[in-house]
């Protein structure tokens, strides 16, 4: 929930409390395996503030601007691998939010997003650094911020989480500069194709690579380009999948890490697939035949 100056909004923090209950106060917080990065792009620096008393629940970060660098609109990125549900709480609470619950049982909360990677209800698998949303206003909030929450297995919150290597505790508000994304793409070609889609195939390409996904529960094809070098600067790239037989699928434009997914249906037929980054370009045979 946010706060302005030093003023709290009362009836947010009260919405909060009966939409998210809050596990006892005598309930142990256990320690959390998983280790997480900025919920920013790499090299962005925002304020962390863990303020007390009256911030609901106790121990949750909000993060604000910090300096001129204004976050309302930033892109939101989880902070470690994991699996993501998106919900919305409309004009109370949390707003637009997002639940990662990572492989140790732990969780984060993601609130008052103007926008989300999926639909409310929907769910999609992430890498640490994946895109999730971005900042806004939504729900029980007074200014544009990103409500955060590390939280234990047993759904407790833990009062001093730690991200990039730095620990904010209770009534502390720190700057910290994101390390997240930093070493490549935060995407993989699973997780752009949805569940139950696996590599079948893959080219290089300069700057990156395309690969030929494909989905043995429902029989359909995926094609996704993905960079490698550039991450993050939106330059020319492109997919495409062409059933032979068939009309050509091709999703082209300017794009910052991935072009993509093309997914067409190829009972019986043998597809034509491939990509581009720039004028690096690939286009297989007709192949893969089903």
């Amino acid at each position: 929930m946010p706060k302005i100056g030093k003023f709290v909004l009362p009836t947010a923090l009260a919405l909060a409390a009966a939409l998210f209950p809050q596990p006892a106060s005598a309930d142990p917080v256990e320690a959390l395996a998983t280790t997480h990065k900025s919920p920013f792009t790499c090299g962005k620096t925002f304020n962390a503030n863990n303020w007390t008393p009256g911030h609901s629940p106790s121990g949750s970060l909000d993060w604000q601007d910090y300096g001129g660098d204004d976050i309302n609109g930033e892109t939101v990125r989880a902070t470690a691998a994991g699996t993501a549900y998106f919900y919305d709480a409309g004009n109370t609470s949390y707003g637009k939010w997002i639940e990662i619950r990572h492989g140790d049982g732990s969780r984060t909360r993601y609130a008052h997003l103007a926008t989300m990677a999926r639909a409310a209800g929907g769910s999609m698998s992430v890498g640490q650094g994946t895109v999730i949303g971005t900042v806004g206003s939504t729900g029980g909030s007074t200014a544009p911020h990103l409500h955060y929450e590390q939280r234990t297995s047993t759904g407790a919150v833990d009062t001093s989480p730690t991200v990039d290597g730095v620990t904010v505790s209770l009534g502390q508000k720190k700057a910290i500069t994101s390390t997240n994304a930093c070493g490549g793409n935060p995407y993989t070609p699973e997780e752009v194709c949805g569940g139950g889609y696996a590599v079948i195939d893959s080219a290089a390409l300069v700057g990156g690579r395309t690969y030929l996904l494909y989905n043995s529960g429902n029989g359909n094809n995926c094609v996704v380009t993905l960079k490698t070098t550039n991450v993050g600067s939106p330059s020319s790239m492109s997919a495409f999948l062409e059933p032979e037989g068939a009309s050509r699928t091709t999703n082209a434009g300017s794009f910052g890490y991935y072009a993509g997914p093309v997914v067409r249906s190829a009972p019986g037929q043998c597809v034509k697939w491939g990509g581009s980054i720039g004028s690096s370009t690939y286009t297989s045979p007709f192949e893969h035949c089903g």
